[in-house]
């Protein structure tokens, strides 16, 4: 009997900030949204880069939604540096996912 597929999944020590935010249109948003979603993330890099709490990790347009993506050993922390900027952002509406291992342990905070 293999036994292998019995193993419980290791839990990641990585935990995430996810954000999301509604676009115009349906699509990938307006040149000024998507321009406001780049200037917002090369803030949140800074920022998270300064304060050694992670990474800043990209972005994702489409399906009229922009999505912010972050990654480091306490999603609490990342979030507590990346929030000022995440609610500059005039996009709405819009909320975070604060991942912390799987999405089991994920919270949803609004913007």
């Amino acid at each position: 009997m293999d036994t292998l597929f019995a193993l419980p999944e290791p839990e990641s020590t990585e935990q995430a900030v996810i954000a999301h935010y509604r676009l115009s249109d349906d699509e990938y948003g307006s040149r000024a949204e998507r321009e406001a979603v780049f200037d917002a993330e090369r803030a949140m890099a800074a920022a998270v880069e300064e304060a050694g709490v992670g990474e800043v990790d990209g972005n994702e347009f489409g399906g009229g939604e922009a999505v912010l993506y972050a990654y480091g050993p306490d999603a609490e922390a990342l979030f507590k540096v990346m929030e000022p900027i995440l609610r500059r952002l005039s996009l709405r509406p819009a909320h975070v996912l604060l991942r912390q291992g799987s999405r089991a342990t994920e919270s949803r905070v609004e913007l």
